[in-house]
């Protein structure tokens, strides 16, 4: 299953090695769904997929912080206080494509991670880009189990996607990189904490530079 839902009408295989971005975004590849469109945007492709809950196992996600005195962005790990594995919510999307030379029809399944408003915490770390103040659905495990019940009803459905992780249940450190292939100066691996001693980061919340124009995902 790749990340990045694919719609179900699509009649072509996406190459997800490819980094034009742009024509995966012609083929309807979409990343993340907003909370709010899933239930109250009839005309979204969430809307129409929004029976097909799933969950994504992860340790961690990784996000990076606009800071006006830095050049480049400080990446950091955000995770979940005592839980080492945790669950994020996401609907998956099934497409299938008809071989044109043997007939053989193929399934292909593809899924989308589900964003809502950052809490105070993820605000100051999201805090610039072309979607700024946005973070995934953290959701305790209780939740997320509920997420994927099939007596899930529309009113609970609705107030599991409005939750708001209290900011004090995340974990989060610096991280040296996280897109580079530069190795981490200590010989740690990419989630792991650096604090940058050479030019140590500003606390949360100040130095934070202009926020652009939100754009929707």
């Amino acid at each position: 299953m790749k990340w990045g839902a694919v719609e179900f009408w699509t009649k072509q295989v996406p190459d997800y090695k490819t980094k034009d971005f742009k024509a995966l975004q012609k083929l309807n590849w979409k990343l993340n769904a907003r909370s709010e469109r899933i239930w109250d945007d009839p005309k979204s492709y969430w809307f129409k997929i929004k029976d097909n809950r799933c969950l994504i196992p992860v340790t961690g996600i990784f996000e990076h912080r606009g800071i006006t005195t830095w050049k480049n962005k400080l990446p950091y790990h955000v995770g979940l206080q005592g839980q080492p594995i945790f669950f994020l919510p996401g609907l998956y999307s099934v497409y299938q494509v008809v071989d044109k030379d043997t007939g053989e029809v193929a399934f292909y399944y593809t899924f989308t991670l589900i964003t809502t408003g950052a809490n105070e915490t993820m605000c100051m770390i999201h805090n610039s880009g072309d979607n700024p103040f946005r973070m995934p659905l953290f959701l305790p495990l209780e939740i997320a189990k509920e997420f994927i019940s099939p007596g899930l009803t529309e009113q609970r459905y609705r107030e599991i996607i409005r939750y708001k992780i209290p900011a004090d249940q995340l974990a989060y450190h610096t991280t040296f990189t996280i897109r580079s292939s530069k190795p981490h100066p200590l010989g740690l691996r990419k989630h792991e904490r650096y604090d940058w001693p050479e030019n140590p980061p500003p606390p949360l919340g100040t130095m934070n530079p202009p926020v652009k124009e939100q754009a929707g995902d």
